[in-house]
């Protein structure tokens, strides 16, 4: 298990870069070391600033300190050698500083140069910027296997099972995967003209939809094999997905169901509030569900919000969880689970209940660090350890865990009617 806790392991990270960098050499000319220390050392004093600022854990400045003397003795001009750019050197230092002083079991805080810094925030907000359409070919061209709901070529019509024929008049099976997959997956702002049969009517039309920034879909629909017991799969969390999660749950009530199982395996989390707005759901509405409370970040407290009546669940629910399940997917398994609302299956999840946060930096770089830790509304805080299931479940297959998990509800928590 990755757990973080308090301690500093200086020695290990030093010995971590020398095996990076390999043997020490002085610089031999001092005045060089010098320069370079006053040109990059304002930019890592900034980056220490922050940590110390809003890092989780205490950063000590005679860590930082000790540092720069690695800097100048050593991770300068190794660097300097290989020719590198002023921006590879001050980025990567700054990566190397942040890993010095951050906890060696923190999997989340890191320094990011600016175009990573980017696609990583995408990642993190669970956006894509693209057509957001998968298929696969067939005689007559590309079957739509998947149109991503907020994207524009839903809005304009596109759906599962429609035959794709030609992009930008082009026909497809002549295009290839390669060519076809580019083409899908344009620049933000590019735009593709798609002509594709209806799946339904076989009528044919023409759209011309954009690439554009989007939430991705993050909640799916998946048999069980047992009448009456449905599973939403959550593979995140994100913006989107409590809509998501709402518009499958309506398809579900109309099918007289007896039980649900929701599936967090390997969902790493995600907005807490997107947690938050699921639990009104399962919960009673305006009460405290968690807070979140730093070293220097005051508590913020989080509520159940309101729902109508109508819309919350009474059926039995069970919830998949492994190793792989983190921060708001462990937030809101640990709340439902010691509110007795929902029985957890599976293996003991990563332990992150830790708010999460980005900082730009002056050059247009990023920290993403480890900022404030979750308790329960009576102040425990959530375990460094993770939720532990109620009956582990392990060394079986994705479609085996949530049928066991169907087959216990309907057994074991009122599913038999």
């Amino acid at each position: 298990m990755h757990s973080l806790r308090p301690g500093k392991l200086w020695v290990s990270c030093v010995m971590a870069a020398a095996v990076l960098l390999g043997p020490v050499r002085l610089l031999p000319d001092a005045s060089a070391a010098s320069a370079a220390h006053e040109a990059y050392l304002p930019f890592f004093e900034e980056v220490y600033t922050l940590m110390q600022e809003h890092y989780f854990f205490e950063v000590q400045r005679s860590d930082f300190d000790r540092f720069l003397e690695l800097f100048d003795a050593k991770i300068y001009p190794d660097i300097l050698r290989q020719h590198k750019s002023a921006d590879f050197i001050r980025w990567r230092t700054a990566a190397y500083l942040v890993d010095t002083l951050k906890q060696p079991d923190d999997l989340f805080s890191r320094f990011l140069p600016p175009k990573p810094a980017v696609q990583f925030a995408k990642e993190v907000y669970g956006k894509k910027i693209d057509l957001g359409i998968e298929g696969h070919t067939i005689t007559g061209g590309m079957v739509v296997d998947f149109v991503e709901p907020r994207s524009d070529a839903y809005a304009k019509g596109l759906r599962e099972n429609d035959l794709v024929v030609r992009l930008d008049q082009e026909d497809v099976l002549i295009l290839g995967d390669k060519r076809m997959r580019d083409r899908l997956n344009p620049l933000e702002g590019g735009r593709v003209l798609i002509d594709y049969f209806s799946g339904q009517t076989r009528a044919p039309h023409a759209i011309e939809v954009v690439s554009r920034e989007y939430f991705k879909q993050t909640v799916f629909l998946v048999p069980t094999g047992v009448p009456g017991i449905y599973c939403l799969q959550i593979r995140k969390f994100n913006q989107g997905t409590p809509e998501d999660f709402s518009r499958l749950l309506d398809q579900i009530r109309l099918r007289n169901p007896r039980g649900l199982v929701l599936d967090l395996r390997d969902n790493p989390g995600g907005p807490p509030l997107a947690a938050r707005a699921i639990a009104a759901f399962f919960l009673p509405n305006g009460k405290g569900l968690v807070y979140f409370e730093g070293r220097r970040r005051p508590r913020a407290d989080l509520d159940i919000p309101v729902i109508p009546g109508m819309l919350q669940v009474d059926w039995p629910v069970a919830i998949l969880v492994n190793k792989g399940t983190g921060s708001a997917a462990e937030l809101f398994t640990g709340v439902l689970q010691d509110k007795k609302r929902a029985v957890v299956l599976g293996e003991q999840t990563a332990g992150q209940v830790l708010l999460k946060s980005l900082f730009d930096l002056s050059d247009g770089s990023t920290l993403a660090l480890v900022n404030a830790r979750g308790h329960f509304p009576d102040g425990r805080p959530f375990p460094f350890d993770g939720v532990r299931p109620d009956e582990k479940l392990s060394g079986v297959t994705q479609e085996a865990a949530v049928g066991l998990a169907a087959k216990y509800l309907y057994l074991s928590r009122g599913g038999v009617k």
